[in-house]
């Protein structure tokens, strides 16, 4: 009988010799017309030689492989994994948005600039902080550019002896980054049993020499910091501001504007609250607020309104400079700018209360088999860890990968690092009663699982075309070469 056909295997495994998808009669250009020879190949390149057909199939059932939210629930911890609707894909893709050349003077480009304007106008409104550059192209970036405006506030102040940041255990990962990154010295805080900032040490930490506090709000174990307000002005009574990670603003967005809490610098991640495509490294947009005082220390050019023209305003003396080339990640803006045109206020808030709502309903129903590592309610995102008693070694990478052969993708994992055992489940406001319902029962078996047949989840996956591999070895010898 003739081999059965494999499908998950390399497009050169399916290759043979003299078989071509499209044939040319001669070559539109001789090479060594217009290269040096030394420039040219001395031996035809090996490659794979498939029929269109088969080429079309590879790819095809390549892209099948893939967990994506047009095909599963992906309850990623902290990243916002909700649907991207596909209209604003359309729209953003217009050909005078997409195509406009970033060299185009303003009178050409009066449209996009409106777009960008009114955008910032929006995000005012929803934090209540006095300005908003669109520039930084992420979340992390955004991050950059507020403390290095920080930074130039202090400076133009002439007060060189502020040199500290303060960063809760509770924050992401990247805030202690920036802050050395910006020429700061970290000062990293430990969070109270609650999983909320320790007012305590946080006293104790506050000196003249603090610049920044950074506060990740809803924090990384997914609640909010309930003594936000008191907290703000132990900050600003030691002379240091208050900048807030937005990243998780999905929680929070119509519920609650930062500005009335006291945060003074904050950033946004269009492309996770605000609908656009997530994931894959980009692209992003991590616009940063900030308030009256700091708002001139933001980066230039400013997209202002003057004489009903829109324009970009470079004469910014107080300014840190650019922060990116041209005005930022355009089709993200539009994709944010869509979004909110499309949903009210009282909407934008049943968007954080669908998101809490969701997650808690998650917490609640796995209280038995995975309880929550603070057991206390949570807000768009909730962390659960592992009773190892009953686990028969069962780990939380062993569920993550189990997952896959129930058909969900796994949630973030061992984050945050102040919970043994993590796992950081986030539904976001998109996903339905239904889809969490499956989710929870494919948990709630893989638990079962681990007290009748724990082999079952250590040896998982068993439905995916690659198995469990050794870790450690592919980690410190990986093969990056067919």
């Amino acid at each position: 009988m003739p081999e059965i056909s494999k499908q998950n295997v390399l497009s050169i495994e399916k290759s043979v010799p003299g078989r071509r998808g499209v044939r040319f009669e001669k070559p539109a250009h001789t090479p060594d017309k217009y290269l040096p020879s030394k420039y040219l190949r001395t031996h035809t390149p090996r490659l794979p030689q498939m029929s269109e057909l088969d080429t079309v199939r590879h790819f095809t059932n390549l892209s099948r492989q893939n967990y994506c939210l047009d095909s599963h629930f992906y309850p990623l911890g902290s990243c916002t994994m909700k649907y991207n609707p596909k209209a604003y894909d359309v729209l953003s893709a217009l050909e005078p948005l997409a195509n406009a050349h970033p060299f185009a003077p303003e009178e050409a480009v009066q449209g996009t600039l409106e777009i960008l304007y009114n955008l910032q106008e929006l995000l005012k409104e929803i934090t209540g902080l006095a300005a908003f550059t669109l520039q930084p192209a992420a979340g992390a970036q955004g991050e950059l550019t507020g403390i290095l405006a920080a930074r130039a506030y202090f400076d133009a102040r002439k007060d060189k002896k502020r040199t500290e940041v303060i960063v809760p255990d509770t924050a992401h990962g990247t805030n202690p980054a920036t802050s050395h990154m910006a020429g700061y010295t970290v000062v990293n805080i430990k969070s109270g049993p609650d999983g909320c900032v320790d007012k305590e040490a946080l006293k104790n930490a506050l000196s003249e020499r603090t610049a920044v506090v950074m506060l990740t709000v809803p924090n990384t174990v997914g609640l909010f910091e309930k003594d936000i307000c008191q907290i703000a002005d132990m900050v600003h009574a030691a002379g240091a501001l208050l900048y807030m990670d937005g990243a998780n603003f999905n929680a929070l967005i119509g519920a609650a504007k930062p500005a009335s809490f006291g945060v003074d610098l904050m950033h946004l991640n269009l492309h996770k609250t605000f609908a656009a495509p997530h994931g894959g490294g980009g692209p992003g947009s991590g616009p940063v607020g900030a308030n009256e005082k700091l708002a001139p220390f933001l980066p230039r050019p400013a997209v202002e309104k003057k004489n009903g023209k829109f324009t970009l305003n470079a004469r910014l003396p107080k300014s840190l400079g650019r922060m990116k080339a041209f005005y930022g990640n355009i089709t993200v803006c539009l994709r944010a700018y869509c979004f909110l045109r499309q949903y009210d206020g009282q909407t934008l808030k049943e968007v954080a209360e669908n998101a809490v709502l969701n997650a808690n309903y998650v917490r609640v129903c796995l209280k038995d088999e995975f309880p929550a590592y603070f057991d206390a309610p949570c807000m768009h995102e909730c962390v659960l860890s592992l009773n190892k008693d009953k686990m028969n070694g069962v780990r939380t990478a062993d569920i993550a990968k189990r997952l896959l052969d129930y058909g969900f993708y796994a949630p973030t994992i061992y984050f945050p690092l102040i919970v043994p055992e993590a796992m950081m489940i986030e539904p976001t406001e998109t996903e339905n009663k239904q889809t969490l319902d499956a989710f929870i029962e494919a948990l709630r078996r893989i638990f079962e699982e681990a007290q009748k047949e724990p082999q079952t989840v250590h040896d998982a996956p068993h439905s995916q075309p690659v198995k469990r591999i050794d870790e450690v070895s592919a980690a410190r010898e990986p093969n990056l070469r067919w």
